[in-house]
Order: structure tokens, then sequence, then C-alpha cells
């Protein structure tokens, strides 16, 4: 059983993320524990949120309050409701909050069943809950409650990335919802060290991320939008501003998420797990949809590009075992663009390529190390105007005439 833990100041996002799955029939709630329930026994957001509340000290010190926990048993066990309803209580009692108030929801979302759990990480003395060693010891906890329940051993890595139920469905409507989800998501688990290798990312999962920068009425503006798209790469419906998904998807969350996986890859730890797995996918291969397919089954995608004859201009793996993605050359010159096209020129590629991403690329501006003072984004910037352009105008055919304001008379006497 694998435990993801996560913490964080909003009570409601954690709660209408679950509620969310509960009214789509994708999830239910299998217990609570010190939470208000309706006269039928169910629950309502509102409720939860004043439970939740009223075990709230007035003077809290902690910056993030709340816990939300999925609990993911192995893919091959079949666990009846009452036994994950079991094993949660077990799970939350060990880590030390067996007395605060929670709520478990089971989600049915995905072939393989998980719980989340979601609940209060300071007492109502004012006191934050011991997350000392916190991980090591729920990995210890998880463990006891596969030998006790005889269920299989997991691992994170076995545990790979579903794409069909992280692809954002246009037509199933709540398109907002989707895309937050998958913009989440990635962001958390994956490292990127650029926002063009995040933009190839995305595009798995049916999201375009486009950068909005420039001046209007003499104001700058800086900020990304994001497009759900079809699985030809096509962009469906209108685009969403950041600041309607949350900080997470803005700016600054992307800056300091790759300036943090550029630490990461210094090192060379992470390139020298990766690298033996592509140099093994392709010795001894003679074609490319050999080489894809070998990819595959070591649990790595590969997004190619090619230009308008056919070449390929750019190659970018993304390994879902250890979550990174990553130009070809960044990991050696035997898997860049170049040497990838001269051992399989003329083979049709199977990657998401299209001629207006080629077109992108070439006119983009190559920024190899990330700066700060710098934009991080690598493809041309378009303006705000283009995407509404009904809801603004342009300020040079305005030709409304100002009105001047009317003197105030003062009173008395008039020299």
């Amino acid at each position: 059983m694998v435990a993801r833990i996560s913490i964080g100041a909003s009570l409601y996002g954690a709660l209408i993320y679950n509620q969310t799955k509960v009214d789509s029939d994708q999830g239910k709630v299998l217990l609570s524990n010190r939470i208000m329930e309706n006269e039928d026994g169910t629950l309502n957001l509102s409720r939860c949120m004043e439970s939740f509340n009223l075990c709230m000290p007035m003077d809290v010190r902690t910056k993030k309050p709340f816990i939300h926990i999925s609990l993911n048993p192995h893919p091959d066990d079949v666990l009846s409701e009452n036994q994950i309803s079991e094993i949660a209580q077990e799970y939350m009692e060990k880590m030390g909050y067996a007395n605060q108030p929670y709520i478990v929801y089971k989600h049915e979302d995905i072939e393989r069943h998980h719980i989340h759990i979601v609940s209060l990480r300071v007492k109502e003395d004012g006191k934050k809950i011991n997350d000392s060693f916190e991980y090591k010891r729920s990995k210890k906890v998880t463990e006891e409650i596969e030998q006790k329940f005889g269920l299989n051993p997991a691992d994170k890595k076995q545990f790979v990335l579903n794409i069909p139920s992280w692809k954002v469905d246009y037509n199933a409507g709540n398109v907002k919802h989707q895309i937050s989800n998958t913009v989440k998501g990635v962001l958390q688990d994956y490292q990127f060290q650029s926002f063009s290798e995040l933009k190839t990312l995305l595009s798995l999962f049916n999201v375009h991320a486009e950068e909005l920068k420039g001046i209007f009425h003499d104001r700058p503006y800086h900020g990304i939008i994001y497009s759900a798209t079809d699985d030809n790469n096509v962009k469906k419906g209108n685009p969403i501003k950041s600041s309607r998904l949350g900080q997470f998807a803005g700016l600054r969350s992307i800056e300091n998420k790759i300036l943090y996986s550029s630490e990461k890859w210094k090192d060379d730890k992470l390139k020298n797990k990766i690298k033996p797995k592509l140099q093994q996918a392709l010795n001894g291969t003679t074609s490319l949809e050999q080489f894809i397919s070998n990819l595959k089954q070591k649990n790595v995608d590969v997004i190619l590009r090619e230009n308008t004859e056919g070449r390929i201009t750019g190659v970018t793996f993304v390994d879902n075992q250890y979550k990174a993605v990553f130009k070809g050359s960044r990991i050696g010159k035997e898997f860049s663009a170049n040497n990838v096209n001269n051992l399989f020129r003329g083979q049709p590629t199977n990657g998401r390529t299209t001629k207006q991403e080629v077109k992108r690329e070439q006119i983009s501006r190559s920024v190899e190390q990330f700066s700060p003072k710098e934009s991080i984004f690598h493809s041309p910037q378009k303006t705000f105007t283009e995407f509404l352009p009904n809801l603004y105008s342009n300020p040079e055919e305005d030709k409304t005439p100002e009105l001047k304001k009317k003197r105030k008379r003062k009173k008395g006497k008039q020299y």
C-alpha cells in the first residue's frame, strides 16, 4: 500500500475535490469521525466545514493546518468497503489522528480504487499533531497494515501514471475542473527544467499551456492561460487564465518548480538512473516503432516533433517511473533529435506532432540556462487581445470623447 501525504491551508479545496467525485458518482463517503451528519446519515459540504471549524482552535500558528492523504492498495488487492474502512481507521490511529475530525472517501474514477482522507493537523488545544519523520512513519504503518490484512506489498514505482484517467475530455464538460486537476497533478509529481518541457508533458493529457506577455492600455501583463485540446492537439473551447485555477498554476509556482527541478538534476543521479533505460530501448532497434514500443515497456513516453519535410526536429522523453521530463540531448547525443532522425530517417512518427508546433520551435528563443530575470518560456508570446478580442478594445480606435468635469461653483461673492 502506498500512502501519499499533502498538507495545505485550504480545507475547502480538499473537500470540494472529493465532493465533486461523490456528486459525479465517481466516489463515495465510507466513514467520518467527529463530523456532523444530516438526518439521513449523509454529509454535506457546509456541515463538514462547520465540523472542522468547531475543532479548530482560535489561535492557530500552523500555516498549513489541514492534511489530505491518499491510500493506494496494490492493484491486485480486492478489498470490501468494510475492509477499506477498517484500514483507514487503523492508519489514522497509528499516525496520531484517532481523535481528530476526518472524512474517508473512496474514489472509483479509475480501475484501481483508492481512498482519500481529509483531516485536521492541529488539536483543539492548539498543539500540532506530531509530524516528525511523518513519511517514514507512514511507510512503516502501511507495511504493518499489509501484513495484518494479507495485502500485496506495493511500492511507488509500481504506480505508473494512468494517462487515460488524467486526460482532459472536453466533451465530458466541467473543463475548468478537469484542467485544474490535471495541471495540479503534473506540477506536483513531475520534474521539468523549462516551460517547453512542461508544455510537452501537458500535451499528453490534452492540455495546452500558453504564455501571455505584453502591454495593454499602458499596463504590463504577464501570465499563463490553459486550454483543453483533443487527441490531435487541436484546442477546444475558451482558454482559462491560471488565476482561475489557483496559485499553483501561475508563473511564480512554475518558476519555483523549474528551479527546484534544475537543482535535482545537477548531481546527475537522476540522469544516471534514466540513461540506461533509454540505451536498452535503443540498442538493437531497427525501427522507430520498435524504439517507441521498447520505451513504453520501460514506462517511458516519447514525443517527437517534425517539420514539413518529415525531419525530426525535437525529441522529448517522459519517464513515468522517475517522474521526469527532459529533452533527449540532455541525456546524451545519441538521444538528440539529430541522431534519432539519422537513425530512423523516413519512418513515420507516432508522437504528437503538428506543423504549428514545429513553427514555434523554429522561431523561439533558445534558453538553456534558466534565469529568474528572464522569461522562463521558450515559445513566442501572444497578446491577450488575440485570445479575448471582445473583452478589450484598441485604445487607438476608441474615439469616444472625454467628458469635461463641471467646475463646482463656490459660495459667496465671485471676483
